[in-house]
């Protein structure tokens, strides 16, 4: 497949006894995650076919088209749930897509090249871009203030690194 693939949801686990499984959306609307068509697996195939689901909590609890065993959608915990980019809908100015971000160009406010965006990470604190500089990879916070333009057209990001202060050593 050539579409560039979006992870939407992930099965957390087995549900009770009839092969349903429990199901993290990822999507903004949690349950848009099942307008989508088949969950596809992350070569693109079309891997399952939510048939109903129900909210719980923070999760869904879903029956697949497929007939799953208990013991078969406890084997899939933690199997990521995608769908084709083309598909979901495009977002509000000033979101996006992850998948749209990684490989854009990188720049500061003066013009100098600072390297292509690798990744966008979050360890609980916040996103932040993970860039392939000139003198290695860093991080910086997607934050308005540290990444003042993103231009997904033009493929750049303008970034505003911010200044550390060097640290004077007492001796």
């Amino acid at each position: 497949m050539t579409d560039k693939l979006i992870t939407i949801a992930r099965i957390k686990g087995a549900h009770g006894v009839k092969g349903e499984a429990r199901i993290q959306s990822f999507t903004a609307a949690p349950d848009a995650c099942f307008t989508y068509g088949p969950f596809l697996d992350k070569d693109g195939e079309a891997f399952l076919t939510p048939l109903k689901w129900r909210r719980q909590k923070d999760e869904f609890i879903v029956t697949f088209r497929e007939a799953l065993t208990r013991e078969e959608v406890a084997a899939l915990r933690g199997r990521e749930l995608c769908a084709p980019r083309a598909a979901l809908p495009e977002p509000d100015p000033d979101e996006f897509y992850i998948t749209d971000l990684i490989g854009l160009t990188v720049q500061t406010v003066d013009g100098e090249p600072a390297g292509r965006v690798a990744a966008v990470q979050n360890f609980g604190a916040g996103d932040l871009l993970e860039i392939d500089g000139p003198e290695g990879r860093f991080y910086l916070p997607f934050t308005r203030d540290a990444v003042p333009a993103v231009d997904i057209a033009a493929g750049r990001i303008t970034i505003d690194p911010p200044v550390l202060d060097e640290v004077e050593e007492n001796g």
